[in-house]
């Protein structure tokens, strides 16, 4: 992977894991995705007025999106409700590389190379450590884990429709404000239905964290599908998730969430593993 690829990804997995903290702080989890992705959507708006538009080709590929992205949206928010920030977010992302890996492969006939997938699996198993070294004091319950294996699913179908989307576009910064658009539409609809019209009312008051957290997210998420049309989607997905460990430092910090060895050692696999995706 080439360096200014790979080091804008490692940007890009640092704005991730700081939107989701943001997430976990503020609001009812639901109202926190909802605000982020309305403000996103309007980002995207303006996108589309300096950018170039994708190509009809891509169109099905970012309408996809945002369904897909809507299902993630509730079933993260649900994962989140109960669960603790540190233990939802790497099971949630810890699944899915492997997913896109086994889509890419089968969908896109993307071949990587050896070294490549064993930089994969040490980064996802540095991931799942840090997911299963955790304290007693931390929360999980079955219900908990079982959104967040969902969310993983929902994850690694975005990322390769939009992998894939991106690619054939011709114009990456075009197609990911047309996902932000219909990303944004979609949620509204289903917030409108959820909650009502009030729902407006309920998170206007933290519109100023909403505008950060959806400059994070979107920063985050347009690196990663311009990358996507770089570099192999799986290894791109792969070491997106090196946020957690951000994430376990930040909850470590901020959420005060109990950081053991074992989460350290996890933390020394993600590492490792992208040290190695940056080799491949």
């Amino acid at each position: 992977m080439e360096l200014t690829v790979f080091l804008a990804v490692l940007a890009a997995a640092f704005m991730h894991a700081s939107w989701n903290l943001l997430v976990k702080l503020k609001l009812d989890r639901f109202l926190s995705l909802f605000l982020l992705q309305t403000l996103m959507g309007i980002m995207g708006l303006g996108m589309l007025l300096v950018f170039a538009w994708p190509s009809r080709e891509s169109l099905p590929y970012a309408l996809a999106s945002g369904f897909l992205h809507t299902g993630y949206n509730i079933f993260l928010a649900r994962s989140y409700r109960d669960g603790d920030l540190s233990m939802v977010y790497p099971i949630a992302r810890g699944t899915a590389p492997l997913l896109t890996l086994l889509a890419t492969w089968l969908v896109a006939s993307e071949q990587i190379n050896a070294i490549t997938a064993i930089a994969i699996g040490i980064l996802v198993s540095g991931i799942w450590l840090v997911a299963i070294g955790r304290s007693k004091n931390l929360k999980l319950d079955k219900a908990s884990l079982f959104f967040a294996l969902i969310t993983s699913c929902f994850i690694a179908a975005y990322t390769v429709v939009d992998g894939l989307g991106g690619r054939l576009s011709g114009a990456a910064s075009g197609y990911t404000a047309l996902v932000f658009i219909l990303d944004a539409a979609f949620l509204l609809g289903t917030g409108l239905y959820m909650r009502g019209p009030g729902i407006f009312a309920q998170v206007a008051p933290f519109w100023k964290s909403g505008i950060m957290g959806a400059v994070l997210s979107a920063s985050s998420y347009w690196i990663v599908i311009w990358a996507m049309t770089q570099a192999p989607i799986a290894a791109v997905a792969a070491l997106r998730e090196t946020s957690i460990l951000f994430v376990i430092v930040m909850s470590a910090k901020f959420l005060k969430e109990h950081m053991s060895w074992a989460r350290v050692a996890g933390g020394v696999l993600v590492v490792l593993g992208a040290i190695a995706l940056r080799l491949s």
